[in-house]
């Protein structure tokens, strides 16, 4: 567990209500937004001062009931859409790009995303969206066929979002990108998705969903031959990692929990945490011979609960997760 950089901000978290939108340092707001109906209960957007303007670090969900909570976290705080410059997005999971166009009409601010993770790039490689990729991964992953469409028609009523934002600017790898008087530090950091970005700015390092406080990272579903999420992951542990301790990051605010200060630290335990159930997934699957599947290994690897009393949704996570920690051998 890490340390929190504002007590109350984890103290409200493990109370399981939504924080107040707040400064995380100076030049760095933050503005929770709920998701209703969504077991995450909300995504911390940021925005980080410029002279050229507010930048805004993710977009929460397309839903009017998000869009609201954002506006008024902003008047809160005095700032307003208009002063949007920017809307840098960290991946395209539905919580993270949703009112991304709302921002860009309401203020001119551009959009931009990693090319990986950008939806045209996706399709013209063969990956799709997420749901496409769900669907070739269930069965790909040795999931018996009922079950496995039972797992996608659930995954439907919770994953089913728009994928046609077109950015402004499409990035690939490492990027500076200025605005006014603030340069951002954009680093390309799969893993939890293959377009997944962090960025740094103010001596903050906003991880979007790839180093939470609590709790492991959720790994990208292997779509494409040649993936390997589980091993992208320890590579982007490690620079965020060395970020922190060559002291070019003194706090860490992910989209989700709070944000925290033992960024190093924090970096190492995931580390060593995602290596160690890689090797246990792989040891599982010698067991098994040639072709074990992660059907075959999953109910071997330690969760939450006992396999057996996990739900589908649950189960679902889980079979991915077990998927990517074998994708690249």
């Amino acid at each position: 567990m890490s340390i929190p950089l504002h007590e109350i901000e984890a103290r409200t978290y493990r109370e399981r209500r939504v924080a107040s939108p707040g400064a995380v340092v100076d030049g760095v707001w933050a503005v929770p937004v709920p998701l209703h109906g969504s077991p995450l209960r909300s995504v911390t957007v940021h925005l980080l001062e410029s002279s050229a303007g507010l930048v805004l670090v993710d977009a929460g969900y397309e839903h009017p009931g998000c869009w609201t909570a954002f506006r008024d976290g902003l008047a809160t705080l005095g700032l307003g859409v208009e002063e949007i410059c920017a809307v840098l997005l960290s991946h395209n999971h539905p919580d993270h790009v949703g009112f991304a166009d709302r921002v860009r009409q309401a203020s001119g601010a551009e959009v931009v995303i990693h090319r990986e993770d950008d939806f045209d790039h996706q399709r013209a490689i063969g990956r799709g969206g997420f749901l496409d990729q769900l669907r070739r991964a269930l069965p790909a992953a040795g999931v018996p066929a009922e079950t496995a469409q039972r797992m996608y028609d659930e995954a439907v009523k919770v994953a089913h979002h728009a994928e046609d934002l077109v950015p402004d600017r499409i990035l690939d790898g490492d990027t500076d990108l200025t605005y006014g008087d603030l340069v951002v530090r954009v680093l390309h950091t799969p893993g939890h998705t293959p377009g997944h970005t962090v960025h740094v700015a103010h001596g903050v390092v906003l991880t979007g969903d790839t180093m939470m406080p609590e709790g492991p990272t959720q790994l990208a579903i292997p779509s494409l031959p040649g993936d390997a999420p589980a091993r992208d992951l320890l590579a982007t542990l490690t620079r965020i990692r060395d970020l922190a301790a060559h002291g070019e990051v003194h706090a860490a605010a992910p989209a989700h929990q709070y944000a925290y200060r033992d960024v190093a630290e924090r970096a190492t335990e995931l580390l060593e945490h995602h290596a160690g159930e890689r090797e246990r997934a792989l040891e599982v699957a010698a067991t098994h011979g040639a072709g074990a599947s992660a059907w075959d290994v999953a109910p071997h690897l330690r969760w939450a609960k006992p396999w057996e009393d996990l739900g589908h949704g649950t189960r679902r996570f889980a079979l991915m997760h077990t998927a990517a920690l074998l994708a690249g051998g």
